[in-house]
């Protein structure tokens, strides 16, 4: 499993190898990390700082630098995107877009420009991408002319049970649109089953909103999707690039 993330991350940071795929095209390394991700879930170990829940990381992240490129200021977010076909998802598609905006709005790294998804549709053809599929040649460029944006985000919802213990899995990645490099990626899952999670959990439901892990509290964050998701997307945005 270490190889495969070795891998990974050697051929996101190493786009040039392939002449002729463009640099924010990494599908098959999306595939690794989800594989990996839903083996793993999420680890024990903290070494990373300034994550409001020490004790329950996300370690499937890819950072091309640990600091925002200066230039990047603005940054359209796609439309939360999931497998049409998967009704679960779906219903969490719509529950957890706006906790995602909600999130990215905190973190005050970039000023976030929400996509519309009829612009989108009108530009692209569709009206929701994660980013692992291949793009059209002119997709960053055309967000860059409605947008203004310096960089896009790509948000894809990869598993969502609403039923306790609950689980909520996210694949995210940010690419410059100047150069097509990616700069952040992550792809985690998070399940509410695994003890490391829920304790990670109730240090988030303390430090946010300032009360302890107890009844009825500590019964929302088992059992109600939205307020597990909102603590899922907050672990995993808090592993953006400092700014």
């Amino acid at each position: 499993m270490k190889q495969f993330i070795t891998q990974a991350h050697a051929a996101m940071s190493n786009p040039d190898r392939a002449p002729n795929r463009q640099p924010w095209r990494a599908g098959r390394t999306v595939g690794l990390l989800v594989a990996c991700a839903i083996l793993a879930g999420c680890a024990v170990p903290a070494r990373q700082t300034g994550l409001r829940t020490p004790d329950c990381r996300a370690d499937y992240v890819y950072l091309y630098w640990p600091a925002l490129p200066p230039d990047v200021k603005r940054v359209a977010v796609l439309p939360l995107a999931c497998e049409a076909w998967r009704t679960d998802l779906a219903d969490g598609c719509e529950a957890m877009a706006p906790i995602v905006e909600a999130e990215l709005v905190k973190t005050k790294k970039f000023e976030m420009i929400p996509v519309n998804p009829e612009i989108l549709r009108n530009r692209t053809g569709r009206p929701k991408w994660t980013g692992a599929e291949v793009l059209p040649q002119e997709f960053l460029n055309s967000l860059r002319e409605v947008y203004g944006c310096d960089a896009v985000l790509f948000c894809q919802l990869t598993a969502f049970r609403a039923y306790a213990p609950l689980a909520v899995g996210w694949r995210m990645r940010l690419v410059e649109v100047r150069t097509r490099q990616t700069l952040w990626a992550a792809d985690e899952i998070f399940d509410a089953g695994q003890q490391v999670v829920m304790h990670g959990a109730a240090h988030y439901q303390f430090f946010e909103q300032q009360t302890r892990a107890e009844a009825p509290e500590d019964w929302f964050m088992r059992n109600s999707p939205r307020r597990f998701g909102q603590y899922t997307v907050a672990q995993l945005i808090a592993t953006l690039p400092d700014r």
